[in-house]
């Protein structure tokens, strides 16, 4: 029997990384994608994107994108990547994010339906910002769900939750409270696709993603991401911005290591329903990020500058121990060498300045 793969939103960063890696599983590949040009500003098939994936041009929230391609092609695993990203913009185009990311993903599932061609597993690519500010601690180990910082709050220049300790993102105990629109419509797609896949008994897989950085990020999308932003700034010889006091803390994780978990879970056993955190497991501070750029290119010293985004959240890092044991996967590149490796790449694909 044809093994069949869908990958939506799949001529995107991830699904670059992941095409080549699928087919050595899967006997036929479709992704289906806009080339939004946000993110392909020159609307052609991204050369990354392995020569033996077919690419169909077409919208996710369109019924007919799903009345073209689902006669002709039955996928027995879904990869949906598909999804509009950018906390800061998704607060300002909050309409668009939860057009894609949730009717896009109902869309999708009610296209299934109605051309009898239910896959056997969906593969979820979720996000960290469903956790919001998470979980934090007082000196006595006790744990609090401060919530979103308010404008106010970070007017005054108050960027932490005072007597209080972040504490790592962990799917099995961190509640879900997030604070952006788009960490919202991230977390409506987790419960809609749980809760379509109990009912029709299709085996699914969430990854919730940190930061995601490496070679092949659009480097014209503003709201492609911070690690690539610096570089290019540092690039230019100029000094990297430091948000609030310089301390925000994330955790940056390579594209490759991203591309592994992802196929590891689209062809394995999933042993959980519970959604997964893959990272680096290291937590880094947007100081520590930008000392490693700005060495790499001899720029000027970081300057912490006090300026802050709505809906950003304080911390962000994830416990990766359970993706270790159940899936067999381990992070395998340390920030600063991959962010040497994206150095590396952007230097070789922007012209000299």
């Amino acid at each position: 029997m044809t093994k069949n793969c869908l990958v939506t939103g799949g001529a995107g960063f991830i699904g670059c990384a992941i095409s080549s890696l699928l087919k050595e599983h899967f006997d036929r590949i479709v992704v289906v994608d806009n080339l939004h040009p946000q993110v392909h500003p020159t609307h052609k098939r991204p050369d990354a994107l392995d020569p033996k994936v077919e690419l169909f041009i077409a919208d996710v929230t369109a019924e007919e994108t799903w009345d073209s391609l689902l006669p002709d092609f039955v996928p027995h695993t879904v990869i949906h990547l598909a999804a509009e990203t950018g906390t800061g913009q998704s607060l300002t185009e909050g309409t668009r994010h939860a057009q894609v990311n949730v009717v896009g993903t109902t869309r999708m599932l009610d296209a299934f339906v109605k051309h009898s061609c239910v896959p056997s597993r969906i593969i979820l690519t979720s996000s960290r910002a469903v956790y919001g500010e998470g979980a934090w601690s007082d000196a006595q180990g006790n744990i609090f769900y401060p919530g979103q910082r308010s404008q106010a709050m970070l007017a005054a220049g108050e960027w932490n939750f005072p007597g209080l300790t972040c504490l790592p993102f962990d799917a099995m105990r961190t509640a879900t409270h997030p604070t952006s629109i788009y960490g919202a419509t991230k977390l409506t797609q987790e419960l809609v696709v749980q809760a379509w896949a109990l009912s029709f008994g299709v085996e699914t897989g969430v990854l919730r993603l940190q930061n995601v950085y490496g070679p092949g990020q659009s480097l014209s999308n503003p709201y492609t991401g911070i690690v690539p932003l610096f570089a290019r700034i540092a690039r230019g010889g100029q000094s990297i911005p430091l948000y609030e006091d310089g301390e925000i803390v994330r955790d940056f994780v390579y594209i490759d290591d991203v591309a592994r978990a992802v196929v590891r879970m689209a062809i394995g056993s999933i042993p959980s329903s519970v959604a997964y955190d893959i990272g680096s497991g290291t937590p880094t501070t947007i100081r520590q990020l930008a000392e490693i750029i700005a060495h790499i290119y001899s720029a000027p010293k970081p300057v912490v500058n006090g300026k802050f985004r709505n809906g950003d959240v304080r911390a962000a890092s994830g416990v990766v121990t359970r993706a270790k044991t159940d899936l067999g996967w381990l992070p395998q590149w340390g920030v600063e060498t991959g962010v040497r490796a994206l150095c590396s790449w952007i230097d070789s694909t922007l012209p000299i300045t």
